[in-house]
C-alpha cells in the first residue's frame, strides 16, 4: 500500500512529509519546480560559498514548519479542519512562487514598482483556475480575508513560517552562527488566543517563549547586517543592476546587435518598460515563469563578448566575481562629492580604454542600506502573560532591549571600481580573493 505522504530529505528540518494528492501535485507543478532554479540569497553565494540553496528548499521548509505549528495549535485546543490544514500548508508552500531570478535582487529591475508578492498572488489565481478552485481557501488565508485571521499570521507576519525558515536555513548554509534561531521553542510556545480561534482570535507566544522570540528578532537583525546587507552582496547587486540597465538602454536605442545572445525570457523584460500593473498580463506571466537564474547567467556569459566594452567588462566582472568596492559613509554624500567621484571614475574609464567619462554612472552608485529588526508599525508579536493578558513584545522586554530591537538603522554608502579608489584608505587597486566575505 502506498504511503499517504512523500518524504523529502532536508538538511535543516530532517525529513519533510508532503501529503499526496493536491499538495504533492502542486509541489510537482512547473511553477514550484522553477524555484529549484532560483537561489534563495540572490548573489549571496558569491560571498558565502555554501549559500547555494534555493527557493524550492525554503518553500518545503516553510511548509514543514507550518505542519509543526498547526500540530501545536491543535494540541492546545484550537480546532482546525482537514481542509484548513491543507489550505495552510499550501499557503506556506506557495508563498514565494512569484520570486524572479536571483530572488529579491532583480524584482524591481525587471518590472518597475513591482514586488514578488504581486506575482505570487497572480500565480496563485492561475493555479486555482487550473485546479478547479481547490485553492480558494488558501488564497483567502494568503490575502488575510479568511474568517480565522490567525492563519494569515502564520503565513505573513513578523513571526511567520517564512521568516522562521529562512533565518534558520540561511544561517545554516552561510555558516553565520549568529542567525541561529530557537525555532522549536518558538513553535512549541505558540497558541491561538482565545483558543477557539474565531474572528477575534490572534496568534500569541506564551510568556515562557518570550526570550526565544527576542532572540529571533536579534538574530534577524544580525543576519541582515552580516548577510542580506553585507557590503559585498550590495556590490554584487549593483553590478547586476548596472549590467541589465546598460542592456536595456541598448534595446531602447536600437542597438540590439550589441546584446546578442540574450536569453529570450530575459529579453522579453529588457526590451519593454513594464510596470506592476502589467504583472497580471498572461504574456508577462508566461515570460516571468520561464525566467530563472540560468537565463541571467547565460546572458551574462554571452555579453562578455559584446562589442560594447563597458558591457563586456560589467558582465565579465560578475561572472568572474571582480566586484566593486563598497564604502559605508558617516553621512550622505553631497552633490559636489558625487560630481568629484564621477569625474575620478570617468578618468579611470578613459585611461583604461573601457569607455568615456559619460559611462561613469554604470560604475558609480550612491545608496543607503536600511533595516529595523522589529517594525513597530507592522503587526506586532504578541505575548500572552501569566495573567492571561496579551501584550506587545516590546512591553515585556526591558528598556534597553526594547530600544535595540525597534531601532531603525540607515547606512549610506558608495559603490565604485576598486581600480578607481576614491578614498585614501582604499589603498592600491586590487581586491579580495574570490569567495572572501
Amino acid at each position: 500500500m502506498e504511503s499517504r505522504t512523500k518524504l523529502f530529505s532536508d538538511p535543516v528540518h530532517g525529513f519533510i512529509a508532503a501529503p499526496r494528492g493536491l499538495v504533492l501535485a502542486l509541489i510537482e507543478s512547473p511553477e514550484v519546480q522553477r524555484l529549484r532554479r532560483i537561489r534563495q540569497l540572490g548573489v549571496g553565494h558569491l560571498v558565502f560559498p555554501g549559500a547555494e540553496h534555493t527557493r524550492f528548499g525554503h518553500a518545503l521548509g516553510a511548509m514543514a514548519l507550518m505542519q509543526e505549528a498547526l500540530a501545536t495549535i491543535c494540541d492546545k485546543g484550537t480546532p482546525i479542519s482537514p481542509d484548513e490544514h491543507r489550505a495552510a500548508l499550501l499557503a506556506a508552500l506557495l508563498h514565494d512562487i512569484g520570486h524572479g531570478p536571483f530572488s529579491h535582487t532583480l524584482e524591481k529591475e525587471l518590472i518597475a514598482g513591482f514586488r514578488h508578492e504581486q506575482m505570487s498572488r497572480h500565480l496563485l489565481a492561475a493555479l486555482n483556475a487550473r485546479f478547479g478552485g481547490a485553492l480558494d481557501r488558501t488564497i483567502a488565508m494568503y490575502d488575510g480575508v479568511y474568517e480565522r485571521p490567525f492563519f494569515h499570521e502564520l503565513i505573513s507576519s513578523q513571526l511567520d513560517m517564512d521568516r522562521l525558515d529562512y533565518l534558520r536555513r540561511d544561517s545554516f548554509f552561510t555558516g553565520v552562527v549568529e542567525g541561529r534561531v530557537g525555532v522549536e521553542r518558538i513553535i512549541k510556545t505558540m497558541r491561538v488566543h482565545p483558543e477557539q480561534g474565531g474572528p477575534e482570535a490572534r496568534l500569541v507566544i506564551e510568556s515562557k517563549g518570550v526570550y526565544a522570540a527576542e532572540n529571533f528578532i536579534i538574530a534577524r537583525r544580525l543576519m541582515y547586517w552580516q548577510v542580506y546587507l553585507h557590503k559585498t552582496v550590495l556590490s554584487g547587486d549593483h553590478l547586476l543592476h548596472a549590467t541589465l540597465r546598460r542592456v536595456r538602454r541598448h534595446f531602447a536605442e536600437g542597438r540590439a546587435a550589441l546584446v546578442e545572445g540574450c536569453s529570450p525570457p530575459l529579453r522579453f523584460f529588457l526590451e519593454r518598460t513594464l510596470h506592476a500593473r502589467d504583472a497580471a498580463d498572461p504574456e508577462v506571466m508566461q515570460a516571468y515563469t520561464a525566467l530563472d537564474d540560468a537565463d541571467v547567467l547565460f546572458s551574462l556569459k554571452q555579453w562578455r563578448h559584446s562589442a560594447d566594452r563597458v558591457l563586456a567588462d560589467l558582465a565579465d566582472r560578475f561572472i568572474n566575481r571582480r566586484f566593486f568596492r563598497v564604502t559605508f559613509l558617516d553621512e550622505e554624500p553631497t552633490a559636489d562629492d558625487m560630481a568629484r567621484w564621477r569625474e575620478q571614475v570617468g578618468r579611470w574609464l578613459e585611461s583604461a580604454g573601457l569607455g568615456a567619462a559619460a559611462d561613469a554612472d554604470d560604475y558609480l552608485r550612491r545608496d543607503r542600506s536600511r533595516h529595523a529588526a522589529y517594525e513597530l508599525d507592522e503587526q506586532s508579536i504578541r505575548i500572552l502573560d501569566r495573567q492571561g493578558a496579551v501584550r506587545d513584545i516590546t512591553e515585556v522586554l526591558d528598556a534597553s532591549s526594547r530600544a535595540a530591537l525597534s531601532c531603525f538603522v540607515v547606512k549610506p554608502y558608495v559603490c565604485y571600481p576598486k581600480e578607481a579608489p576614491l578614498f585614501p584608505e582604499d589603498g592600491p587597486p586590487g581586491g579580495d580573493l574570490p569567495g572572501a566575505v
